[in-house]
């Protein structure tokens, strides 16, 4: 770990104590733990984005498929069959 200095407000100081003291531990693990809940709250999609990834699904459902429906159940039992035994990468070298 990385020994680090930050300015903070005594209210914020205040919150991180008493929040160390209800859980009895230390500081440095009350800011870590906020820190990645942070991180991933921030690391969500808006609702702007959401919308723009929808659209684009919804575009690709509208291609036509181009393979057969039996040729998609036969490569997704092949598919199933790979993760259950420990799938490996084929070897592309073979003719």
């Amino acid at each position: 770990m990385k020994k680090v200095t930050y300015t903070l407000d005594d209210e914020t100081v205040e919150r991180i104590e008493r929040a160390a003291a209800r859980d009895h531990r230390p500081r440095s693990s009350v800011v870590r733990e906020a820190v990645a809940r942070y991180a991933a709250e921030s690391e969500r999609l808006s609702p702007d984005e959401v919308r723009e990834q929808l659209r684009i699904l919804d575009a690709i459902a509208e291609i036509p498929s181009t393979r057969s429906a039996r040729a998609v159940d036969a490569e997704l039992r092949r598919l199933t069959e790979s993760r259950r035994s420990g799938w490996r990468r084929p070897d592309r070298r073979r003719p």
